[in-house]
């Protein structure tokens, strides 16, 4: 760890490719923190007892309450929900299009940034093969042109450069592509449940 560190000095061969392997996994770290707090907690939190209490509502008919309830909420499937009681009076087709619209908007806000994290944890993987081949380079460079008693050191310099650019891309890359995984889990989840919500919602009123 001490010479992974040390990797990061201006005076250490193959400095550039650990800060931009470790400014591009802070950037895919932003993305994967904003992308939790709006999937998990804000589109996620306190879901199933909304759409109990709406569900009680719409099936005692109490439709302006129902609508009300869903928009007091913040969560995307409120807002599906909320437009298909709207139109309720316009018709099956009303409240398909009406449901449509408002879930062309938000479905596409909980997929937003999880393929740029997926990019950020392929562009470290990359970036860290990059230094792995400048390290290569460096270690071979050395032993055609650099002294004797000069090999030992440039040979360790050269394979610590191609190793520590390796494993810290692999370090930014692996927990960004766990948590794409878990974050598409999450949204596709989302996704679905607000097209059978709705579709069910949809029936009950037609």
């Amino acid at each position: 760890m001490g010479k992974m560190l040390q990797s990061f000095n201006p005076e250490s061969d193959g400095w550039q490719f650990m800060w931009i392997i470790l400014f591009v996994g802070i950037i895919g770290l932003f993305f994967t923190v904003e992308r939790f707090i709006y999937i998990v907690l804000k589109s996620g939190r306190g879901r199933a007892k909304f759409l109990a209490d709406f569900g009680k509502l719409i099936s005692a008919k109490q439709y302006d309450q129902a609508l009300s309830l869903a928009n007091a909420s913040k969560l995307p499937i409120a807002k599906v929900l909320a437009s298909i009681v709207a139109s309720k009076d316009s018709g099956r087709d009303g409240m398909a299009a009406a449901s449509d619209a408002v879930f062309l908007t938000e479905a596409p806000r909980l997929t937003r940034y999880v393929s740029l994290i997926s990019v950020m944890a392929s562009v470290s993987t990359l970036l860290g093969l990059m230094g792995t081949i400048y390290g290569l380079i460096y270690t071979f460079d050395a032993v055609a042109n650099k002294p004797a008693a000069e090999r030992p050191k440039a040979l360790a310099d050269g394979i610590a450069i191609a190793m520590g650019t390796t494993l810290l891309g692999l370090l930014a890359a692996v927990p960004l592509l766990v948590f794409v995984g878990l974050l598409n889990m999450n949204s596709e989840r989302l996704i679905q449940e607000m097209e059978e919500k709705g579709l069910k919602i949809i029936n009950s009123l037609s």
